[in-house]
């Protein structure tokens, strides 16, 4: 790939950070600007990026001063951001950042995406580890740090490798999936959440279709009626429930985990997987399954996720004050929230549990599904805390939904509040007990890691 300057408008956000890593590595010069930066709510993202050599300018043109630079930015970007408006006044190439994954993607030797609406950052992170524990030393871009690497070698989330697969997260909110034609596609599970059902089901079909191989998780209705489309010799299924190449015979929980004896088309491997939450295990065969096709052994796949670290703020345990867990967790979309919250229930008395909505256009579309999603989940002593959706600035109309919500899903009987600030949060939780736990929930904020660390403080200080 021909070594380019490339500039990054929003480079702190956890799909362009990733990427602008890795280009760096590779030999390019890179730079960008990011509006969290300019808003003191991102000053760790900006050291890491800075640490990289990664030149950080404020997110008003400034940055772009040749026809020569390249922008990248999201495909939600608004025209009137000034950094575009300096790239066309230039006259400077313009790409989608799912363009430039997909471009890196596409022309890899090896390369494997893994899609899904849920499950998509830790299961590249899975896969990242087992390939590099088993020295098959891949390239990887992922949407979220991975933790094993983040306390041994600082490259948490996207770095070159030395010559292994190119392995990365792919989306679909945007419709990008279609661009790309991995060696190993894999798709974990499929449901509503950006876009409809059919669209969803035409994207992810497509994408198996381009890719060498496809891995599918056919617990999944939808993965399964594509698996059912495709020639069987292309496909590799899991399923944690019935028959598929990578199955389950027997699963026990355990108190860190789960210990899982792994059917395989080469035997039955023993794993060891110290993560809570069942859906956690389909990823690991899904893992295991891509990880097999890029040739390491199950075996081999099975034992190095034994020391699996997991990804930053997917369940990730931040501390404990009083007997009390503090989590923070991506969870955003109603599937993800009802499995987070399914798998918290079994470890802990109580659940105290922040909800930040990630944006106002997600919440009002798809309101009764995330309705739904607490009021199954919920204990009758739990509690949940509503705020209003993320929000940093654009065009995008405000609604009262999360105040609607709030009242519909009270209605059918869950202990739930609007919380008009944090700090009513932060007032509640000190009636928390041994055994309960604190959980901050929601996407495109980076500032809830810094509040999940502030409720383990006030916890700690209440001892």
């Amino acid at each position: 790939m021909t070594k380019r300057s490339y500039f990054f408008c929003g480079v702190g956000g956890s799909g362009m950070l990733p990427l602008a890593m890795y280009l760096r590595e590779t030999g390019h010069t890179v730079q960008g600007s990011d509006r969290a930066i300019d808003q003191g709510r991102a000053d760790e993202v900006r050291a890491r990026l800075e640490a990289a050599g990664i030149e950080i300018f404020p997110q008003d043109g400034s940055g772009l001063s040749s026809k020569d630079q390249v922008l990248v930015t999201s495909s939600a970007v608004e025209a009137t951001i000034p950094d575009v408006a300096a790239a066309q006044a230039l006259g400077a190439d313009h790409m989608i950042r799912a363009q430039l994954l997909s471009q890196l993607t596409n022309e890899a030797e090896v390369s494997c995406g893994i899609a899904g609406t849920s499950g998509k950052s830790t299961t590249t992170a899975m896969l990242a580890h087992i390939l590099t524990t088993c020295a098959r030393d891949p390239a990887v871009v992922n949407g979220a740090p991975i933790l094993n690497f983040e306390d041994t070698e600082g490259r948490p989330m996207g770095w070159r490798g030395g010559g292994g697969a190119f392995v990365c997260e792919v989306d679909e909110s945007d419709g990008s999936i279609a661009r790309y034609n991995p060696s190993v596609g894999v798709i974990l599970n499929v449901s509503e959440d950006h876009k409809p059902m059919a669209e969803l089901k035409e994207l992810f079909g497509g994408f198996a279709e381009r890719s060498g191989r496809a891995v599918l998780g056919i617990d999944s209705e939808p993965v399964a009626a594509i698996a059912e489309s495709l020639p069987r010799d292309k496909v590799v299924s899991c399923s944690l429930t019935g028959e598929a190449d990578f199955s389950v015979s027997v699963l026990e929980t355990v108190s860190e985990g789960f210990d899982v004896d792994v059917r395989t088309p080469s035997g039955e491997v023993k794993l060891r997987l110290p993560m809570i939450g069942s859906f956690n295990v389909g990823n690991a065969l899904a893992a295991m399954a891509a990880a097999s096709e890029l040739g390491v052994a199950p075996g081999d796949a099975a034992a190095a996720l034994g020391s699996f670290k997991g990804s930053a703020r997917r369940l990730q345990t931040m501390g404990s004050a009083r007997g009390v867990t503090v989590i923070d967790d991506f969870a955003h979309n109603p599937e993800k929230i009802e499995g987070s919250i399914g798998a918290l229930r079994k470890h802990y008395e109580r659940l105290f549990l922040f909800y930040q909505p990630h944006g106002y256009g997600p919440l009002a579309s798809f309101r009764g599904l995330y309705e739904d999603a607490f009021a199954a989940s919920l204990g009758p002593d739990d509690e949940l805390f509503v705020s209003e959706p993320a929000f940093f600035g654009g065009t995008v109309t405000k609604t009262d939904d999360a105040q609607v919500l709030v009242r519909n899903v009270a209605a059918r009987g869950a202990n739930t509040r609007f919380a008009e600030s944090r700090d009513v949060f932060l007032q509640e939780i000190s009636r928390a007990q041994a055994g309960d736990a604190v959980i901050i929930m929601g996407a495109r904020d980076d500032s809830l890691t810094t509040f999940a660390k502030k409720a383990l403080t006030t916890l700690e200080k209440a001892s």
